[in-house]
């Protein structure tokens, strides 16, 4: 075998491993191009969670978003204070800006599990409202 069909079958393996590079490459950077241009589900105010009407809430949970708009009073000291969303299932927004409220449940003599977090400057007039059944693993924006 001569010097010829050898170099003539290693330009063949090149060509083949330059183009499945090439090929590899485009695949990454569409993906990347794809993901830049689509918006993250926390910058679109309650897009990452499902939502109720405010009629779907129980009885008390429509009671205490009454009180929110009137600026209370709330039955539990908590009520009004600053959320933390550290379970980061909110919209992301800087520390002060979510606030809690306890939904009472009826024949527990405990704050229990329900809850309102509103976010928003104004605590009587709310940017959002989310109700919690089960103590901040899930919410739901609440809708009028």
């Amino acid at each position: 075998m001569g010097l010829q069909p050898i170099r003539a079958t290693t330009r063949r393996v090149g060509l083949v491993s330059g183009l499945a590079a090439v090929a590899v490459l485009a695949a990454s950077l569409s993906t990347i191009l794809v993901q830049a241009r689509t918006p993250s589900p926390s910058s679109l105010p309650g897009s990452a969670v499902a939502s109720v009407a405010l009629t779907g809430l129980p009885p008390q949970g429509q009671e205490v978003m009454e009180q929110i708009r009137q600026g209370g009073p709330f039955r539990f000291g908590k009520d009004g204070t600053v959320f933390g969303n550290y379970e980061r299932q909110l919209p992301n927004q800087r520390r002060g800006y979510y606030r809690e409220y306890t939904v009472p449940t009826p024949g527990l003599s405990h704050r229990g599990g329900k809850r309102i977090v509103c976010g928003g400057q104004r605590p009587r007039s709310p940017d959002a409202c989310y109700y919690t059944e089960d103590h901040y693993t899930s919410f739901r924006l609440i809708v009028q």
